[in-house]
């Protein structure tokens, strides 16, 4: 049946956890993209063969018409399928960019087919080139905070010498605590390699 495979990954979109990605669906993709290949070529076929009967192609109504018509229309269904699926894995990564940077994490990059993670690449150097053009960090909270500076506690050991946006270079240490510019720390605590301690 037409259309079975580009429905399964929508079903997949619906199914999954809201702001969630799963693994991409590359084998079930290829084959959207080859079924889509197929109706091409029977449309294709069709029409030739109603130009060769001299027919209109657009007002004729015989059945090599609405075969072609059945063949456009499931190639334009898998098409917005694709789309959607597409669209809607985009839209997450683009979210989890804002709130975690241009680093994906591992588990989540395990997940991304080559062309997502161009994209990710590409994004990420776009808004890096964009925020040194007019000197503005937009990766940091919206919302002034009611402190500029943070205490914060080294998750990871991220090595010494670590050059602060103060032209002053720290050691983290793990477990050591830090009361940083909290410009300097965002970053880190949102890539897991510190936490922010509330008082």
């Amino acid at each position: 049946m037409y259309g079975r495979k580009a429905c399964q990954l929508v079903k997949e979109i619906a199914i999954s956890e809201k702001g969630q990605l799963t693994p991409f669906s590359s084998e079930l993709f290829d084959q959207v993209i080859e079924e889509c290949k197929q109706h091409y070529h029977e449309l294709e076929c069709l029409i030739r063969r109603m130009e060769e009967q001299g027919l209109n192609v657009e007002t004729a109504k015989n059945e090599d018409h609405y075969g072609a018509l059945i063949h456009h229309l499931s190639l334009v269904r898998n098409k917005r399928c694709l789309m959607a699926y597409l669209y809607n894995r985009a839209e997450v990564l683009r979210t989890l960019m804002w709130k975690v940077g241009s680093l994906i994490p591992e588990e989540i990059e395990e997940k991304l087919s080559y062309s997502e993670k161009e994209y990710i690449r590409k994004h990420s150097a776009s808004l890096k080139k964009y925020m040194a053009s007019v000197e503005l960090d937009l990766e940091v909270d919206m919302v002034p905070p009611k402190d500029p500076f943070i205490k914060v506690r080294v998750l990871d050991d991220l090595g010494g010498d670590i050059l602060l946006s103060d032209d002053k270079k720290a050691n983290f240490t793990r477990h050591s605590m830090h009361f940083l510019k909290r410009t300097d720390a965002e970053q880190l605590i949102s890539q897991g390699k510190m936490e922010e301690l509330k008082d």
